[in-house]
């Protein structure tokens, strides 16, 4: 550990935040990370508590106390070279992971935590200032051809883990550019492409063959899923034609809400919202982008994706931002000790809210309302939890203005015409069937052809993709060669 006494001499150090009026301008990251002094005081506070829950509570197993050890000790290439051999991309982590591990630190029983992901962040973004971060290409090949569909974080994760031990690895998108909802998902102020741009250019050093534009099999008729494929493969290609095949797409189909007057001009998926605004970022010019000037908006969803949506709303110049959830007002404070090492229910407030929003909780949208076939207002009744069921309070209909109206309420399965087209099993929530198990682990029921990430788990966190990719790159190596170097 760091300093004995240091999670009794220092408090715990936020990363900080550029004002909101400069932040609003553009959509550039805005998170001021912490210094080296910062740091390395942040890590003193690491206590020595002899079961480090937060290794578990991380979904890739992060070795956390060491290398906040190794961070307090100034040891920082060390530190890299540690977070490297459980998590493939620090810096998308470091940025955009709600840090399940800090709400599991031993510390945040009666303080608050030590910020775990502030200082992954300062490792992972001085080792790119310092050169650190190189490709690693394997030193003997196999022989052995793996496909990985769907370019997110757990097929990059995947890629990379085979291509180190030596198989030929290809990489289909069928998006125009690579990182799947990482890329199209989540908005630049939270994090810019060019950390996803530099990875793909180590990939490829390493011998991965990356092919975007591509789409597997195809999308249903009328799909509103994010698209620019100028090329079309079948499965039965890749099956034929691949030693492996690995499906890692994204749980894309959204939860929609199917109430009168949903076919509105005007009422829209969240994701046909911010890709379109990623794509312009991107210097691509794009006819007809679906934007918020000028316009009262309404988010439908409390969760991550409906805040990227307040925040892309701001950003436009939306006169009025307000997002519903559907579920009551958490506490502003967990019971820590009802809670405590698990990820706790708790009123969270994102620096989009503070950009500018109102929520409104137990809130359900009965209609939209609309003129000339355009959206103009929606109506709404307050609910409660009684015997475990949502209900309408009587009495407490309400109608709001809105001019754009952008549903954010998840995402329920990945595309079924992929998982169709290769035959594979889908479990009751309409995912990929594949056990974890260690003994064939992550394997469908067809030959040769395994799934992880959102695609086998649903809608999930962005370690939890890195975590799967990993796993099932040992599972294909096992498959393929009979035993795997890789970790578990």
């Amino acid at each position: 550990m760091g300093k004995v006494t240091g999670f009794m001499e220092y408090e715990r150090i936020e990363e900080g935040y550029k004002p909101v009026p400069e932040r609003l301008k553009n959509y550039k990251e805005f998170v001021i990370g912490l210094d080296d002094q910062a740091a390395i005081t942040q890590a003193a506070r690491c206590m020595d508590c002899g079961t480090p829950f937060c290794n578990n509570g991380c979904p890739v197993n992060n070795i956390i106390p060491d290398f906040n050890d190794l961070v307090y000790h100034g040891h920082w290439k060390e530190a890299i070279d540690v977070l490297h051999s459980t998590n493939n991309f620090p810096e998308f982590t470091g940025r955009i992971c709600p840090a399940p591990c800090e709400a599991a630190c031993t510390l945040y029983v009666n303080q608050l935590p030590v910020g775990i992901k502030s200082i992954e962040h300062a490792i992972i973004d001085r080792a790119w200032e310092s050169g650190w971060v190189q490709a690693q290409p394997a030193k003997i090949k196999t022989g052995k051809r793996v496909a990985i569909v769907g370019s997110g974080p757990a097929g990059l994760a995947a890629a990379q883990q085979l291509a180190r031990v030596g198989h030929e690895v290809t990489l289909f998108e069928k998006n125009d550019r690579l990182g799947g909802l990482l890329r199209y998902g989540i908005p630049d102020f939270k994090m810019e492409k060019t950390h996803i741009d530099r990875r793909v250019e180590q990939l490829k050093a390493e011998g991965v063959i990356v092919r975007a534009g591509v789409l597997v099999g195809e999308l249903p008729k009328g799909s509103k899923i994010t698209n620019w494929a100028k090329e079309t493969i079948s499965p039965v290609f890749l099956q034929q034609d691949y030693d492996a095949v690995l499906l890692t797409g994204g749980s894309e189909q959204s939860r929609d809400l199917p109430v009168p007057g949903r076919d509105l001009d005007g009422v829209h998926l969240a994701m046909e919202f911010l890709p379109q605004q990623n794509k312009v970022n991107a210097g691509d010019k794009l006819k007809g982008q679906l934007r918020a000037d000028g316009k009262h908006v309404i988010v439908i969803g409390g969760g991550d994706t409906g805040s990227d949506c307040v925040g892309t709303s701001n950003r436009h110049g939306a006169v009025s931002v307000t997002q519903f959830e559907v579920m009551p007002q958490p506490p502003v404070e967990e019971n820590r000790p009802m809670t405590w090492p698990y990820w706790p229910m708790k009123l969270r407030t994102s620096s989009s809210h503070d950009e500018g929003c109102v929520r409104e909780f137990a809130t359900s949208t009965k209609a939209f309302i609309g003129e000339k076939g355009k959206v103009k207002g929606l109506k709404t009744v307050h609910i409660e939890l009684k015997d475990g069921k949502l209900v309408e309070v009587p009495g407490t209909e309400k109608t709001y203005k809105a001019d754009l109206v952008l549903l954010a309420m998840g995402f329920v399965n990945p595309v079924a015409t992929v998982l169709d087209a290769f035959g594979v099993e889908k479990d009751a929530r309409g995912n990929a069937r594949a056990s974890t198990d260690f003994a064939g682990g992550y394997a469908t029921n067809v030959a040769k052809v395994f799934a992880a990430g959102d695609m086998r788990r649903g809608q999930s966190l962005v370690v939890w993709a890195i975590r799967e990719g990993r796993q099932a790159a040992r599972a294909v190596d096992e498959f393929l060669m009979g035993f795997s170097d890789l970790p578990r």
